[in-house]
């Protein structure tokens, strides 16, 4: 059975459960054809980021509970789409993120040392 990679190219951790993220709702930051914003980045969300995501028009913050979506709160772990996540470098604005929990596919975007400047020391 095929086993997702993170960028380091061993297997992919799980970003999060709580709240429970991910394309596939599966706490982890995998990816398919389906997927097509690819959402493979695996952050650190603060209130800084979450503000700025908002403000240009990704709210990930405000809760919606007719999706059991409880809305993502600064400490929480959430997989970012890799577009967005290049908008907020250009912004200024990225958030930390976690390299073992980040899919392999963002390395045809943005390349390992790039990564590694965002990195969440562990």
């Amino acid at each position: 059975m095929f086993k997702p990679l993170n960028v380091f190219n061993e297997p992919l951790q799980e970003c999060s459960r709580k709240p429970m993220t991910g394309f596939y709702r599966d706490g982890s930051c995998n990816s398919g054809i389906d997927n097509q914003g690819r959402h493979t980045v695996c952050i650190l969300a603060t209130t800084e980021f979450l503000e700025y995501s908002k403000r240009v028009g990704n709210d990930l913050s405000t809760p919606m509970p007719q999706y059991g979506f409880p809305g993502v709160k600064a400490g929480d772990r959430w997989c970012l789409a890799v577009g967005n996540f290049l908008r907020a470098i250009e912004h200024g604005k990225a958030p930390k993120v976690f390299l073992e929990s980040t899919h392999i596919a963002v390395l045809e975007d943005i390349d390992l040392e790039t990564l590694k400047g965002f990195a969440v020391e562990v």
